[in-house]
């Protein structure tokens, strides 16, 4: 019984893993009709009113300090996903997913910073292994000088963001370890998307006053498919479902199954949207998988919240 219910947990959390390498896909597509802090906005706002009717009773008796640390969580959360939708628009889902990843060896980094001790070993490693890929994933060249000539003209703005957005998730799960044991865990969740979906608001709005970014919403069946799968799917039954079985899976099969998600992104990539990586490409992403593997294998301190 035990085994089966093991293997079941596996099963939900490779599910879950599916579903997030296929919002690089689905929301990249969509970017063609709605405009990144738009889209952010309106995918934030329905989780949040689906969330909603769940957490009334948490809210009511919410103090002051709930308040401004899921606040904080919020904020950290919001520029993670803005700066990786905006990105989205200017890179590959492929580049965008393996890019996205790497906060998975950024969290450990920070978490030895904040607590004041050297990083290990292992995720010095992670490290080399990961940026390693990024410059061959960044390269559309075919020698291993042209890997270097062409790294300026080829990392774009999209791939900074993506990056950035890397740091950004990295910070969130750091904090979100810090303060997830002090509060509900359904009132985390509800204000941080709440904020999330505020600030993508109140940014959109200022963005399109200032002519930062024109706003756009070309409604059609993929612009709704696509909203509605990254705030059902990708945020509510994704949350719902590492919450009930993450606990009976361990830690490193479940950072191993994690880890899968750039993987997945890049099939669907190919699948859906005929999008392909060159030869160095390939290897860069073999490069960023395996840091990803070395930086959760040999982690003893895990954090195993992620953010979907």
């Amino acid at each position: 019984m035990k085994l089966a219910v093991k293997y079941k947990a596996e099963a939900f959390l490779l599910l879950n893993t599916l579903i997030w390498g296929g919002t690089f896909v689905v929301v990249k597509n969509a970017l063609n009709d709605v405009s990144p802090s738009l889209f952010v906005t309106i995918r934030f706002s329905i989780a949040t009113l689906l969330l909603l009717p769940f957490v009334i009773p948490q809210l009511r008796g919410s103090n002051s300090e709930r308040w401004k640390e899921a606040l904080i969580l919020g904020v950290l959360l919001y520029l993670g996903f803005a700066a990786q939708t905006i990105g989205l628009r200017y890179t590959t889902a492929t580049k965008s997913a393996f890019f996205t990843g790497t906060f998975v060896v950024l969290t450990p980094i920070f978490q030895a910073l904040i607590e004041k001790k050297i990083p290990k070993k292992e995720h010095i490693v992670g490290i080399i292994f990961v940026f390693t890929g990024i410059i061959f994933l960044s390269s559309k060249g075919t020698s291993f000088l042209d890997i270097f000539y062409e790294l300026g003209e080829n990392f774009n703005i999209g791939d900074f963001l993506t990056l950035v957005c890397a740091v950004f998730f990295a910070l969130y799960i750091v904090y979100l370890d810090m303060i997830s044991d002090k509060h509900d865990f359904k009132f985390l969740t509800f204000v941080q998307v709440a904020v999330t979906a505020v600030i993508a608001f109140v940014v959109s709005q200022l963005f399109s006053f200032t002519n930062i970014e024109v706003i756009t919403f070309n409604i059609n069946g993929w612009v709704i498919a696509a909203l509605l799968y990254t705030s059902v799917l990708a945020t509510i039954v994704t949350t719902l479902i590492q919450t009930k079985f993450q606990q009976f899976v361990t830690p490193t099969k479940t950072g191993i199954i994690f880890s899968l998600e750039p993987i997945f992104a890049a099939v669907a990539a190919y699948l859906i949207i005929a999008e392909t990586v060159s030869y160095f490409g390939f290897i860069g992403s073999l490069f960023i998988f395996t840091g990803l593997l070395i930086s959760e294998l040999w982690n003893k301190d895990k954090i195993d919240l992620v953010p979907s």
